[in-house]
């Protein structure tokens, strides 16, 4: 393997693996504090990229302040879908809780679909973001250096929130024991609340900074809701470094394979997904039951 093929691999794999990283972490996160099966987690990714579109042409604002106010329409639909939704159905089953939030993902496909069109739709980016970066041995869009950057900020950010604040205290003592939290004054509604809408957050912001990989769709959240899933049962559930070397690794894999057999790429994701379960039925980091 030449060292041209050799980087250029390793750059669009953890480009790749960032944006996943960061559509999937708030899901792995929610799942592992509210036990709840979310399957319109991709819808959030969806939003922020068709949001993120529209509003700087439609209320004339620049690209990245409209990138910024996308995110956070998104993160505001999240907190009340899980105030007057959601939390309804936090101690149902799984299929309940798997049939209703895959119903409004359908319900936001056809929104997005009616609002938007059926066609691909093109995130602008700001001029800052434009242009390439001469490596010596390659030119790479600047834009996928910022997302790589973009995913290693995050990932500081929430470790900081979840291991060195307040805050984080709350969340894992809510994860661990949710009756002894509330008994101690915790108030886990407003915690739920408040992960939820971060999780969201970054999914929407996952979905703008990948929209050149993953292009903006209608079909968007269920074309890539059994990849999203992945990346979580392999991390998994509730855990940070889990979700984002899950992400590497399996980002990694499917590049790798689009580069030398493209036939086989998605083959190989889901096959390094089943080798990793066999081995670890918890996920990387998962803890036993």
């Amino acid at each position: 393997m030449s060292f041209a093929l050799l980087s250029s691999i390793l750059i669009d794999g953890v480009t790749y693996a960032m944006i996943l990283f960061m559509i999937t972490v708030g899901l792995s996160m929610t799942m592992g504090l509210m036990r709840v099966v979310n399957l319109a987690h991709g819808a959030f990714a969806m939003l922020g990229g068709f949001f993120a579109a529209s509003i700087p042409q439609r209320l004339g604002v620049p690209i990245g302040l409209g990138f910024v106010l996308a995110i956070a329409v998104v993160a505001l639909l999240a907190v009340i879908f899980e105030r007057t939704l959601l939390r309804r159905f936090y101690r149902r089953d799984d299929l309940d809780q798997m049939l209703v939030t895959i119903g409004l993902m359908f319900v936001a496909t056809a929104a997005v679909n009616l609002m938007f069109g059926s066609s691909v739709t093109s995130v602008a980016l700001p001029e800052a973001f434009s242009g390439s970066v001469d490596l010596g041995f390659r030119s790479i869009p600047r834009h996928r250096l910022i997302v790589v950057a973009c995913g290693l900020l995050v990932v500081v950010v929430l470790w900081l929130a979840v291991d060195r604040s307040s805050f984080g205290i709350r969340v894992r003592a809510a994860v661990d024991n949710a009756p002894i939290a509330r008994a101690i004054g915790i108030d886990t509604t407003k915690i739920y609340a408040a992960t939820f809408a971060i999780g969201a957050a970054l999914a929407a912001l996952g979905g703008v900074a990948g929209a050149e990989m993953l292009p903006m769709e209608p079909t968007y959240a269920s074309k890539y809701l059994v990849i999203l899933l992945a990346v979580v049962a392999v991390g998994g559930n509730g855990n940070l470094f889990g979700s984002f070397f899950a992400a590497l690794l399996l980002g990694i894999v499917e590049t790798s394979m689009k580069y030398m057999v493209p036939q086989l790429a998605s083959a190989a994701f889901f096959l390094t997904m089943i080798v990793v379960l066999l081995f670890r039925p918890q996920g990387l980091f998962g803890r036993q039951a």
